[in-house]
């Protein structure tokens, strides 16, 4: 009986992450379209945008460790909840300076958010499966943040673009993660 509960847990839980991914991705792809059309016309917008994305990362990182049996369970989740809440501020200050420092804190927040949520996939690695492209995303989060930072001292000035295609390509992760836990969901069924 415990077992069977157990399994159950387990079961919720992929259940979850599944949609989950489905949500990052969605919100994810919602906001490179209003980044994209709006945010390159407005100034306004495009500041709004650039607080509420990590704003966001936070909040989702938030539900998921409480999801996933809180907090204390999931320190990198809950590492990285504080490293977005500092980012949101830390871009609301920046919007005051120049877009530079924005790309800048975007590009520090890209190496610690891709290394936390590195170790959150290879920690749900065994228990969930399907968290190569959550390792990918990881790593690739990492990389980019290092390019962000490179691209500060250029003399051209970066956008609201240039941050889109971070998060669009975090979003085909996100995607990706999802539909392979679906497949796998399908798959364990259609074997019973």
């Amino acid at each position: 009986m415990a077992h069977h509960q157990m399994d159950l847990g387990l079961v919720d839980r992929k259940r979850w992450l599944k949609q989950y991914y489905f949500l990052r991705a969605a919100f994810s792809v919602a906001w490179v379209v209003a980044a994209f059309s709006v945010g390159l016309s407005s100034p306004l917008v495009a500041g709004a945008l650039l607080i509420l994305y990590p704003a966001w990362d936070a909040a989702a990182n938030l539900v998921d460790a409480l999801r996933s049996g809180g907090l204390t369970r999931n320190s990198t989740q809950a590492l990285n909840v504080l490293v977005s809440l500092a980012t949101t501020v830390a871009v609301l200050l920046a919007l005051q300076m120049s877009m530079n420092r924005v790309l800048g804190v975007f590009g520090a927040w890209a190496i610690l958010a891709g290394l936390l949520q590195l170790g959150t996939a290879l920690r749900r690695w065994r228990s969930h499966g399907a968290q190569w492209a959550m390792v990918l995303s990881g790593a690739q989060s990492a990389l980019a943040g290092g390019f962000f930072i490179v691209q500060v001292s250029k003399p051209a000035t970066p956008s609201i673009a240039d941050v889109a295609g971070y998060a669009a390509v975090g979003a085909l992760y996100f995607l990706v993660s999802a539909i392979w836990l679906a497949v796998g969901e399908w798959r364990r069924r259609a074997a019973v």
